[in-house]
């Protein structure tokens, strides 16, 4: 990767990726689109800025051209929760933002990243330690119907143009820097912010809800990891299992109790997004991700919560926080 451009930069994957991505190949190697300057004021003020509607084909491949662009990362989506709000949206913007992706970068010669989600899997995927390769015909979110699409689509531009398309399923992110926007595992970012705020948290999954989570450091390293490796060794692109931590609702109460002693939780469950985890798998084999290009996460559920709260806590000192 030399010149990268990332679409849907101003997302709370791309928050974090853009600046991630500048320490390693530089500012002005590293272009971020999003539909709005103003909402990405620091990301436009630290590098190259593009505002951009995704689904917009011509505006879309002239920044590509501007820039001689090599890598894009399309990180648009509407995500689960929201996705259910309106499914024709989702599609239109999901979809049309991959396309648009994918089309470009047979024309100029570019890698595409599309992240794909556990959101892939549905009710009838083995649900422990869900394969790489398995049954993903049983989704019940757009989201999800989204993600497989990309998935086989990106397959296609790969074999069928030798676009070099990768990508990860990735679980629930948990990061301190951008609170997430509609998706089903957002409670395992906000029960920080909570227990911080005011020493108590409602959650809208029930008890025993496993759901395979991720800290955005090790996210950040998995996509660049990912997009570095050797093509020779990637019998699989689209797309990678990769997994850190799985947990239910409990369990993230009591390593937040070995700060906050006094911390309590009590639960208001959200239909949607219930049945939604419901249907995701509990954990994911990475196994391929691990032998075909290396992948290794570095924190767990305790080291996670650990430097989470000392952040979070500090956002709140400063202020930038309510």
């Amino acid at each position: 990767m030399k010149k990268i451009l990332i679409v849907g930069a101003g997302g709370q994957i791309g928050s974090e990726l853009v600046p991630y991505l500048r320490s390693i190949y530089g500012d002005n190697n590293v272009v971020a689109a999003d539909i709005s300057a103003e909402k990405c004021k620091a990301l436009a003020e630290a590098g190259p800025f593009e505002e951009l509607n995704a689904l917009d084909g011509e505006g879309f491949s002239a920044i590509v051209k501007k820039y001689n662009i090599d890598t894009i990362f399309n990180l648009v989506a509407l995500l689960s929760a929201t996705g259910e709000k309106n499914p024709k949206l989702a599609w239109d913007i999901n979809i049309g933002a991959l396309t648009n992706s994918l089309y470009i970068a047979k024309d100029n010669n570019c890698a595409v990243f599309t992240p794909s989600s556990i959101g892939a899997f549905g009710n009838d995927t083995p649900k422990d330690k869900t394969p790489q390769d398995t049954l993903q015909r049983s989704n019940t979110t757009i989201y999800g119907v989204c993600k497989v699409t990309g998935e086989l689509l990106s397959d296609y531009y790969f074999h069928r143009f030798g676009v070099d398309t990768r990508s990860v399923r990735f679980p629930g992110l948990i990061s301190y820097v951008t609170l997430p926007g509609g998706g089903t595992t957002d409670y395992a970012v906000e029960i920080y912010y909570d227990a911080i705020r005011k020493g108590s948290f409602t959650c809208n999954v029930q008890e025993g809800t496993y759901m395979d989570m991720m800290y955005m450091p090790d996210a950040l390293n998995a996509v660049v990891t990912l997009m570095e490796a050797d093509p020779s060794k990637l019998k699989h692109r689209n797309s990678f299992n990769i997994a850190s931590m799985s947990f239910e609702p409990e369990q993230i109460a009591a390593e937040i109790r070995k700060h906050i002693p006094d911390f309590k939780m009590d639960y208001q469950i959200d239909p949607v997004k219930q049945a939604i985890a419901n249907s995701w798998p509990n954990s994911m084999d990475d196994t391929c991700a691990r032998e075909e290009w290396g992948w290794a996460p570095k924190y767990d559920l305790t080291s996670m919560t650990n430097d989470m709260l000392v952040k979070v806590k500090e956002k709140f000192d400063k202020g930038l926080i309510k």
